[in-house]
């Protein structure tokens, strides 16, 4: 149980709150009956504990940021972003724009599980089948053999030798594969995801493309929902780098920062960290000049997280077939190591 109330809610999850409160804050609901009608809606659910406690909280006169804290399950950002909407009496409108930012995360979030998962699970797949070749397939062959008193000749022999070992090669080709993948996404998740994430772009240069797209869109989300709640440009970019786990990213961040309260225009500073391609950069610049920046990174925003599940389905596209085919050629040559010595030995006999 303790361990529960220290692990985050689901990028989803905090969407549905975010909107939820939202609602009720634009009908005109006090704070404090909003999250009990809130609590009372997760009676059912393993939470409902958490939820009562923030109502409980909230009522003796908490703040909605100081409950969320108490909590102890919601991101940092989150609250630090609630803690500024109720400075600046703009909490509904923050909470909207948190309800789409963590909306847009979980979108990411499942693509990028699918991205991982779905290989995953044909590698396993492919580990089974050939394991079940090697292991009962063959030995059957040979039982089979040994029962019609035939005796297999040194190609023949040769020829089985080689297709078993193939099978034993590609058996732990797969499992190193599914070990090293594994030990990656369980690596990411501790303070060592900077040093294991610049291993992977390394190797991987289509994960390199995909996680500067990821970070693109999260920096156009927030900086999108910041500008739209009201907050001063510099502000809104000091808040920023906490929400991105890309260290090359935040570090442009912090520089763009820097640069624009040196007095930098926020294009000018923004353009030259390469954060965003070319094309997005002027349609920053235009929006801008325009006054509709905020406008401009949410449409920024969405197009790069369709350019992130279009990169991630084409990436899926080209190792769905790869798997496939590698399988049907191991499996092949296992079958055929098998089925040509026997083929040979029986036609001799006819």
């Amino acid at each position: 149980m303790r361990e529960r109330a220290k692990r985050e809610i689901a990028p989803e999850e905090l969407s549905i709150f975010c909107e939820q409160v939202a609602l009720m804050l634009g009908a005109g609901m006090a704070l404090y009956d909003g999250i009990e009608a809130l609590s009372l809606g997760y009676r059912e659910s393993a939470d409902y504990p958490m939820y009562r406690k923030m109502c409980e909280s909230v009522s003796c006169g908490a703040t909605l940021c100081d409950a969320l804290k108490q909590a102890g399950r919601f991101p940092g950002y989150m609250i630090e972003m609630i803690a500024i909407g109720e400075r600046t009496g703009k909490l509904e409108t923050v909470m909207k724009g948190l309800a789409q930012y963590y909306m847009r995360e979980s979108r990411i979030k499942r693509s990028v599980a699918s991205a991982v998962t779905y290989p995953m699970v044909l590698g396993v797949m492919m580990a089974c089948v050939i394991a079940v070749l090697i292991t009962q397939v063959l030995p059957i062959f040979d039982q089979v053999l040994a029962s019609m008193g035939m005796d297999m000749t040194a190609s023949g022999n040769s020829l089985m030798m080689f297709g078993m070992n193939v099978g034993w090669a590609m058996l732990a080709i797969v499992g190193i594969l599914l070990c090293a993948v594994l030990a990656t996404v369980l690596l990411l998740k501790t303070r060592y995801r900077a040093r294991v994430m610049a291993i992977v772009r390394r190797v991987i240069p289509r994960i390199d493309t995909l996680s500067k797209r990821i970070s693109a869109s999260r920096v156009a989300s927030v900086l999108s929902m910041m500008l739209e709640s009201g907050f001063p440009m510099e502000d809104a970019l000091e808040v920023m780098p906490s929400i991105l786990t890309d260290e090359t990213a935040r570090e442009k961040l912090e520089t763009v920062s820097r640069d624009v309260r040196a007095g930098k225009p926020f294009p000018d500073a923004i353009d030259n960290t390469g954060l965003f391609d070319e094309l997005y950069s002027r349609m920053i610049r235009m929006g801008y000049a325009s006054g509709q920046t905020d406008s401009v990174m949410m449409k920024i925003a969405g197009i790069y997280e369709d350019e992130v599940n279009d990169g991630i389905s084409s990436l899926i596209s080209i190792i769905e077939p790869s798997i496939v085919a590698v399988l049907s050629v191991v499996i092949g040559a296992i079958l055929l190591s098998v089925m040509l010595p026997m083929a040979g030995m029986i036609a001799s006999v006819m």
